[in-house]
């Protein structure tokens, strides 16, 4: 009995001595962990350090932009910008909407200017005209651009970065198949889609499609098929920028004609999918695979880095030439004013000539600001990549996605009407019958 005793003692002994040790240790990982925090706020007080919340694609791209971080890391000690890619825009979506309403946003935000509204809504962002209208860039913005940076009566965004939509092509292929026009119609566009499908190696299998599309119910496939609703002769919303015309779209005819269009490209079997959600992979383009892809200026860098041939045409015209005005603008959340005063530093230095020539040349976006477009560095460029001339020129022809509080809901439910007509699950007027019982639902 003395010696189950004797042992229990040594054991509790033992461990109060573990225990005991361990929270001296903690005691002084504390007091350490308290210097630490001392010392960080201590620096705090002296330098402002923002967070930037991106989504810019393709990786090659965010090198450029970690570069001019960097750059004005250098040169603004007081503060300093950590570039934080949190994914595609419907992945950054919901981090964005819980980040607000768990109030721990970033300080800046990259994202396309449709969110604008839903912002607003959740008092989340601060209007910019006031530093705007005291700063030498506001001059320097594109005034084409002010229409997405502005709503309801304030401006809220800068634009970081412009583009639109093309046909991006490989011009071996054409010459292979003895296509020596580029088409500049739907009708043009479905032969000539068809005329590229081919059997390359005579083994009776189809390795060479003329078509890639992008497949998925996300914003980037919705935004590279506005370009053909708007040529159909389609809306998605009015001037005054109000959901109930949004939702008209069970008789959009321009709709109707865009999706049956693209249908048809993928029943004469000159067309392949995406992976969902990843039409903006261009693998199947660069390896010969397709002929034609959908895409932007941004791809022009990280193809004009592999070496493969490759043009440019404008998107095909039914009723009308269009295509969609895109690129992102940079928001500055709603912090502190000391924050929020650091982050317009950074903003401007976004939109200035500086900033936007290194952007322009790093990624093939468009710059933004009119001394960038206009410097004998950026000339020089454009000069040498014939495919920016086709994005300048077809730059008059672009619109913008329009801006109210439900549009992400619009887009969501057009795009699953894609996606649904894309894999053959519906037509193109079932589709949109019933994404307006969704939406009608959602606004009434």
């Amino acid at each position: 009995m003395s010696v189950g005793f004797n042992g229990s003692s040594n054991f509790f002994q033992k461990l109060w001595i573990f225990l005991s040790r361990g929270l001296l240790l903690s005691i002084v990982l504390l007091g350490l962990a308290g210097c630490q925090l001392q010392s960080g706020r201590s620096e705090a007080a002296d330098v402002i350090r923002l967070t930037l919340w991106q989504g810019v694609n393709p990786p090659p791209n965010r090198d450029v932009l970690q570069s001019l971080v960097d750059k004005f890391n250098q040169a603004h000690p007081k503060i300093q910008v950590e570039s934080l890619y949190v994914g595609q825009a419907d992945q950054q979506l919901p981090k964005i909407l819980a980040a607000v309403v768990g109030n721990a946003p970033p300080d800046l935000l990259w994202f396309n200017a449709t969110l604008t509204g839903q912002l607003v809504e959740l008092d989340a962002i601060a209007p910019m005209e006031n530093w705007l209208a005291q700063s030498p860039v506001r001059d320097e913005i594109d005034p084409a651009l002010f229409e997405s940076m502005q709503y309801a009566g304030h401006t809220w965004s800068v634009p970081f970065g412009t583009n639109n939509v093309g046909v991006f092509y490989r011009p071996s292929l054409f010459k292979a198949a003895g296509i020596t026009e580029l088409p500049k119609t739907w009708d043009e566009l479905r032969q000539v889609a068809r005329t590229l499908t081919r059997d390359t190696n005579s083994d009776k299998r189809i390795d060479q499609h003329g078509m890639f599309l992008p497949l998925g119910k996300g914003e980037f496939a919705v935004f590279l098929w506005l370009p053909f609703m708007w040529s159909g002769g389609g809306e998605l919303g009015n001037a005054q920028g109000q959901e109930a015309s949004a939702i008209a779209l069970a008789n959009n005819q321009g709709a109707i004609a865009a999706l049956q269009f693209w249908r048809n490209l993928i029943e004469d079997g000159s067309t392949i999918l995406s992976l969902p959600e990843r039409g903006y992979e261009t693998d199947n383009f660069l390896a010969g695979k397709v002929a034609m892809q959908l895409t932007g200026p941004w791809t022009l860098g990280q193809l004009k880095a592999t070496g493969v041939d490759f043009g440019v045409f404008p998107i095909p015209a039914q009723k009308e030439q269009a295509t969609a005005t895109g690129g992102e603008n940079l928001f500055i959340l709603k912090t502190t004013p000391d924050r929020e005063k650091a982050a317009w530093t950074f903003a401007e230095y976004v939109a200035g000539e500086e900033f936007q020539t290194e952007w322009a040349l790093g990624t093939g976006y468009l710059p933004v600001n009119l001394k960038a477009r206009q410097s004998a560095k950026y000339q020089a460029f454009v000069a040498e990549q014939p495919a920016v001339k086709v994005f300048l020129e077809q730059a008059k022809y672009g619109r913008s996605r329009p801006i109210f509080t439900g549009y992400n809901r619009v887009s969501e439910n057009v795009g699953r009407a894609l996606e649904s007509v894309l894999l053959g699950k519906s037509s193109p007027q079932e589709a949109l019958k019933n994404a307006q019982q969704r939406l009608d639902l959602i606004f009434k």
